[in-house]
């Protein structure tokens, strides 16, 4: 459960310490319409190109994109593409970069070959010498990168097997910060992953992890072999990245959490897994729960897969993307008594989202019921507000009440971001609604027992949870109205 408005404003104060492989990615985009007359090839015509910082320079590019500081360490080769590095890195106002260089070896660069009409790639080239840096520049490297690692909230790994993230240097790392109490993520590359012994989290895709634990990719599986893997890695959580079929968490706690993709037309997948760690890293640091910093990494990817290139995601793209319906005007979220949410329901439980509920009067909106929506939202994918009718206000808070008629009600939560759907009710409890529903995550205030929630033993009997959220004290519609009108409350 999180606030997302909290977390949004807390990830620009955070520092990552991001050391990995470093490469310059290069796309050149055309139409293909024939074949080379010279071998049975096709022929691009190319239209433009375009260049960007790629691996784990994409993490960084990702970090800073979020408003957050990178403090970035990397290995680049004496040649034009470190130089090109070079200077694009220090055109990023918020990453501070600390390159080695290695003369004895290429900067890793790949060019990419893609045809614009069908937004397909046809070929990649690589210029690359993917071995482990030379015991000098091994030293240097770790020189470098130990005196960074108080200064940072967090540190990432970002393993592409390039040659930086030799055993040593990650080990020389790991245990710098763990001495100094940083979490370290990684993304790995390497199948033993008994070198990232002491990370608090490893982040394989479903490939590098089956290839790691010898397992096939369902979820018992992974559970299983993540177990296993958390014990030779020494580790507090293993995470699967699973492209189309989301992310599955997996806790040494023995907790499994799972989250499926997000909906979107896929474009270009080139980096999302940095885009991942990026969030990951940013959300942990400030202080995120697991299933929260899952969240925020699984909508920034399906942001980034739908773009072209090695791409970043904004703030605003990750706000629309986690509250898709803040930009809906107020009456396609509004669903009037006895109406019909089978349509929302199904499209959401066919696409695997978890539905919360919550419920209330709302006469007057003020501090309290903003706090516990926003609450609401961060446990769930989809909040649905219940909202009584003016009847049923009525009968509850007696004469005079509501102060507004429901439909006003109802558009000033349906303005927030975030709710999804407000729900119109006529009887005195949400009780046939909540049936309905069938929520996972059912909210309300502290000031409520969860023997008092009405529907609880409805959302539990399906597996679904109660969570109460601590109210905020001197906040009360009847106060204000009672103020309003010059009586005491």
């Amino acid at each position: 459960m999180f606030d997302f408005e909290a977390l949004s404003q807390a990830i620009p104060n955070q520092t990552v310490l991001c050391v990995g492989d470093l490469m310059l990615d290069e796309f050149v985009y055309g139409d293909v319409s024939r074949v080379s007359p010279e071998a049975p090839a096709p022929v691009i015509a190319v239209q433009r190109s375009e260049t960007n910082v790629g691996g784990a320079g994409n993490v960084a590019r990702n970090i800073a994109s979020l408003g957050a500081r990178c403090i970035f360490a990397g290995l680049i080769g004496e040649d034009e593409a470190g130089a090109k590095l070079k200077t694009d890195l220090a055109r990023e106002s918020l990453i501070e970069a600390v390159l080695v260089s290695d003369p004895s070896r290429p900067t890793t660069r790949k060019v990419r070959f893609v045809s614009e009409h069908f937004s397909t790639h046809m070929l990649r080239a690589d210029w690359e010498q993917a071995v482990p840096a030379p015991a000098d520049v091994e030293q240097r490297l770790i020189d470098a990168i130990l005196p960074l690692v108080p200064r940072a909230d967090i540190v990432l790994l970002s393993d592409y097997a390039k040659g930086v993230l030799t055993a040593r240097v990650i080990r020389n790392i790991i245990d710098a910060a763990k001495k100094l109490g940083k979490r370290v993520i990684v993304d790995p590359k390497s199948a033993n992953l008994a070198i990232y012994r002491g990370a608090t989290l490893l982040t394989p895709n479903r490939r590098e992890f089956a290839a790691a634990t010898r397992s096939r990719d369902t979820d018992k599986n992974i559970a299983e072999a993540a177990q296993d893997a958390m014990h030779l890695a020494d580790c507090e959580a293993i995470l699967v990245k699973q492209s189309e079929h989301g992310m599955t968490l997996v806790l040494r706690s023995g907790e499994t959490i799972h989250v499926p993709a997000l909906p979107v037309k896929v474009r270009d997948v080139s980096g999302a897994g940095d885009t991942v760690a990026a969030l990951l890293a940013l959300t942990l640091a400030a202080e995120a729960d697991w299933e929260t910093a899952m969240r925020m990494a699984n909508a920034a990817a399906a942001v980034v897969v739908g773009k072209k290139g090695t791409a970043t995601v904004t703030p605003a793209e990750l706000r629309r993307k986690i509250l898709p319906h803040a930009s809906l005007a107020a009456e396609e979220k509004i669903v009037p008594a006895g109406g019909d949410l089978a349509v929302h329901l199904a499209e959401w439980r066919r696409q695997g989202l978890r539905i919360g509920f919550t419920n209330g009067c709302f006469d007057i909106l003020h501090p309290g019921h903003v706090k516990v929506l926003t609450a609401a939202r961060g446990a769930c994918d989809r909040l649905i507000v219940g909202l009584n009718s003016d009847a049923s206000v009525k009968r509850l808070k007696g004469e005079g009440r509501p102060v507004q008629d429901e439909r006003a009600r109802a558009e000033v939560l349906a303005a927030l971001e975030a709710v999804d759907l407000v729900a119109i009710f006529a009887e005195d409890t949400p009780i046939d609604l909540i049936t309905r529903v069938r929520p996972s995550v059912l909210v309300k205030g502290g000031d409520y027992t969860r023997e008092q929630v009405v529907g609880h033993e409805i959302v539990e009997a399906t597996g679904g949870e109660v969570v109460l959220v601590d109210i905020l004290p001197g906040h009360s519609t009847t106060s204000l109205v009672g103020r309003a009108r010059g009586g005491k409350a």
